[in-house]
């Protein structure tokens, strides 16, 4: 059964809630409890008929909720519409919990709410054969209620309470995060009427939940009003299970869908006994046998109609691209894109959704599913897409093309870059609720998937100005229009489906369409160098030269021009942020080819690359790249750039996108060198990363070994030469941030014993060498410079286990440019 993260939720949306007359008391029932039948315990309520009939108490404040079917699945989906509004803490308006296909169960005068145990299954004919299963693993019971009345098979129960606990688990989120401990105020708490309906199929709660105690965090009292009392709107959504007639697809580790797994201990003893499908959307033609057809039913996602101009377009015209790989498929607009009408409903299940969601902080877009559990179908499709988003890649642009010149008009290229990525950023998330992983390798293949996250390509022009024109890709690309084949394609009778899939898989390996996702490109020490986040390029070193060489030119014409008349000199370094750091996600593509590995998800015969060592002179180059990162002319910035950044005035404070300070109030110059030189050194060093290269030299000789890699560290920083100048203190900021570095790696039970040895030897050495130094009188900077890696080294070698290491400095927020997570979270 798939445990993912659903992160997702209905629009909110508030129109007024219609609720019918109660029926006439029903004197014919022959079934009643404490004498009443459910039309005369419900005589003065209003009532909603739907797929679970409800009433409303408006005297008592209650909703009743009449049962027409004991003992039969349906799926319970438990969401926040409404949420707190930070990205930290990560309870936004569009998220929601996990399915549970559940059922109510009567016994005696209670019902319970029954969840059974799909993980464990036998898929089988033999009654006996299932309940053996199903009596070997525990069951899950939701909730129970009291019957308060009853007609015929129908039961009445109040179902107040379970609507007003807290359901999405918020206050346990509140704590996890440290921000305080909560619980829920039933009395300032009460059912949101607006948004609670019925539909054919589903049945719609949504409640006004408020957490009160003591807050304890920044990010809480952030956002909230008065962070002793959080208001949250929490829904629950009983919805019906599809049929019967939906055929799952299984599974293939090269396909680029998520799953929906279980145990299956009906199968034969010769056959695998975990069962995956992937997840997707029924989709059928009308003639299977046809090259090209219509849809039964076309798959339709509609816009939130609250998305403004020129954004509205941008998403419609970036989710539509998906119609080019159905059609590749061979349906005819199978996949539509519509504003939402507005006699539809977003509560009601049969509406895909794509919603745009406001924060206090710029944060994740999301791309989810309402999934059966029970088959990996996708019941709803839903995209989060943050506001805030699109004005982190208008910074980005502002910095690059330099764009308000006094008594020049915007450069035009500005808003096309913005609407370039949003569109991107739709496909990208619509493709998740598809039911498609990220694909982190498609960089390496000409950006031939939107799954990947995409760093601007930026490029220089015939004059060597800054040319966004190739910044992001349009359209789908090769690897998606493979993938949708692969989950999509309905084939004529008699077809081997097995054998039909593996042909569409094998026809991408033979493209060279390359697939690798989440586990191998998110890990800091990851070893793939094909799939990482951000880059661009088929060869990382020489991509991190090019950046860093179109980041000096950035930099160097640093000037007012970034930011809009009238806005304060101090925000020069909110633009300044992105791209001092603008090689940071290159950086991480790069260390990977040292001590990488390279592979792919092989499958026994199907002739794929499965592991093979990384060229030691493409280590070498990727190496000698990233220490170019670390010299101080990379990191020194221009004096007229540096006397145009104030301190910060009221109402513009130091936060969560600008450097770290050692002196307030002024920018410091050496703390932004020092974060962008500890983002090289986290990479280079993470303990993964130098376990595998001990591994790597010690089984083929010609690996780049350990100790020479860190031999060419001390090379590069301490053992060049420092002046007494600006590029100096940046050169000896870089050296200790080294050695740091170094100690910590030492003492990291993470890595391998000998990597720990290794960084021990190095540092024995650098302590020797810097002996050797004071017999040549150096400066007096140098001199303390010296002193102080002595005196640091001394107090490790004291005692490893007593040694403070030094905190890092918080470097400003990167990602999202794009974000971090896993399927369904997209960027």
């Amino acid at each position: 059964m798939n445990r993912r993260l659903l992160l997702i939720t209905l629009l909110a949306v508030t129109p007024t809630a219609v609720f019918a007359a109660a029926p006439s008391p029903d004197t014919t029932s022959t079934k009643e409890t404490a004498g009443q039948s459910i039309a005369q315990y419900t005589a003065d309520m209003a009532a909603q008929d739907g797929y679970f009939p409800f009433y409303w108490d408006a005297k008592k404040g209650t909703v009743f909720l009449e049962i027409p079917r004991l003992d039969q699945e349906f799926l319970y989906v438990n969401s926040l519409p409404a949420g707190v509004g930070s990205n930290d803490i990560g309870l936004d308006r569009g998220q929601l919990g996990r399915e549970r296909v559940v059922k109510f169960v009567r016994s005696g005068p209670k019902v319970l709410l029954v969840q059974p145990n799909y993980d464990f299954r036998a898929v089988s004919d033999d009654v006996l054969e299932r309940q053996s299963v199903e009596q070997a693993f525990a069951q899950s019971t939701l909730a129970g209620f009291e019957i308060v009345a009853e007609s015929d098979d129908h039961v009445l129960i109040n179902f107040t309470s379970f609507l007003l606990q807290d359901a999405h688990g918020v206050a346990r989120r509140l704590e996890a995060a440290k921000q305080g401990n909560y619980s829920v105020d039933t009395s300032r708490s009460a059912l949101f009427l607006e948004r609670t309906k019925n539909f054919p199929e589903n049945t719609e709660f949504e409640s006004l939940i408020t957490l009160t105690g003591k807050p304890t965090g920044a990010w809480v009292r952030s956002v909230v009003p008065s962070p002793e009392a959080i208001t949250v709107h929490m829904h629950h959504s009983l919805v019906q299970l599809p049929d019967d007639h939906y055929h799952p697809r299984a599974y293939d580790v090269r396909s680029g869908y998520g799953i929906t797994e279980y145990m299956d201990f009906a199968t034969p003893i010769d056959q695998p006994i975990m069962k995956r499908f992937i997840n997707r959307h029924r989709l059928a033609k009308v003639d299977p046998a046809a090259a090209m057809s219509d849809a039964v039913e076309p798959i339709i996602y509609y816009l939130d109609p609250g998305t403004p101009e020129p954004i509205r377009s941008a998403l419609i015209e970036g989710a539509s691209w998906w119609n080019q790989a159905f059609e590749a498929a061979g349906y005819r607009n199978a996949f539509q894109v519509k504003v939402l009408p507005a006699d539809a409903d977003p509560m009601d299940v049969r509406y895909n959704l794509i919603q745009w969601v406001h924060r206090s902080t710029r944060g994740w877009s999301y791309g989810a599913s309402v999934v059966d559990p029970r088959t990996g179908e996708i019941i709803k499709g839903q995209v989060s897409l943050g506001s805030l988003r699109a004005r982190q890649d208008l910074l980005i642009a502002e910095g690059l093309l330099q764009p308000y010149a006094e008594g020049k008009p915007t450069d035009p290229a500005l808003m096309k870059m913005v609407l370039a990525r949003i569109r991107q950023l739709s496909a990208h998330e619509v493709g998740h609720t598809l039911g498609l992983r990220h694909n982190f390798a498609s960089s390496m293949n000409q950006r031939a998937s939107v799954m990947d996250y995409p760093h601007p390509l930026v490029t220089l022009d015939a004059l060597g100005n800054i040319d966004l024109q190739k910044a992001y890709t349009i359209g789908i690309g090769a690897y998606d229009r493979q993938a949708i084949k692969f989950g999509y394609s309905d084939f004529a009778p008699g077809t081997d489906e097995a054998t039909a899939l593996d042909a569409i898989l094998r026809d991408s390996q033979r493209a060279g369409l390359l697939y690798l996702t989440d586990q191998d490109a998110r890990p800091l020490g990851g070893a793939s160098p094909t799939a990482h986040l951000w880059d661009n390029g088929t060869g990382p070193a020489a991509e991190l030269d090019r950046m860093m060489a179109i980041r000096q030119k950035v930099l160097a014409n640093f000037s007012t021009n970034a930011l809009r008349p009238g806005a304060p000199l101090a925000e020069m370094e909110d633009v300044l942020a992105p791209m001092y750091l603008f090689h940071r996600y290159q950086v991480d593509a790069t260390s990977k080819v040292i001590g990488g590995l390279d592979y792919t998800y092989a499958v026994k015969g199907d002739g794929q690359l499965i592991t093979a060592f990384i060229d030691p002179a493409v280590q070498e180059q990727a190496l000698a790249a990233l220490l170019r990162t670390l010299a101080p002319s990379a990191l020194v910035l221009p004096e007229n750039l540096l006397a145009l950044i104030p301190p910060r005035p009221p109402g513009y404070p130091r936060g969560r996108e600008h450097f770290d300070t050692r002196t307030e109030p002024a920018f410091d110059p050496l703390a932004a060198a020092e974060t962008a030189a500890d983002l090289t050194l986290d990479y280079l060093l993470h303990p993964a990363r130098v376990s595998r290269l001990v591994d790597h030299h010690m089984r083929d000789a010609a690996q780049p070994a350990l100790a020479a890699v860190l031999n060419q560290l001390v090379a590069a920083t301490w053992q060049s030469p420092r002046g007494d100048d600006y590029a100096g203190e940046v050169g000896r900021v870089v050296d200790h941030s080294v050695l740091n570095h170094l100690l910590t790696l030492a003492n990291n039970d993470a890595a391998s014993t000998q990597a720990r040895a290794t960084a021990l030897a190095t540092v024995t050495a650098l302590q020797s060498w810097v002996d050797a130094q004071w017999e040549a009188e150096p400066t007096p900077a140098q001199s303390a410079h010296f002193q102080w890696a002595q005196h640091t080294i001394e107090r490790w070698l004291d005692d490893p286990s007593d040694f403070p290491a030094p905190a890092p400095l918080d470097p400003p927020d990167g990602s999202p440019i794009g974000i971090d997570s896993g399927l369904g979270c997209g960027i």
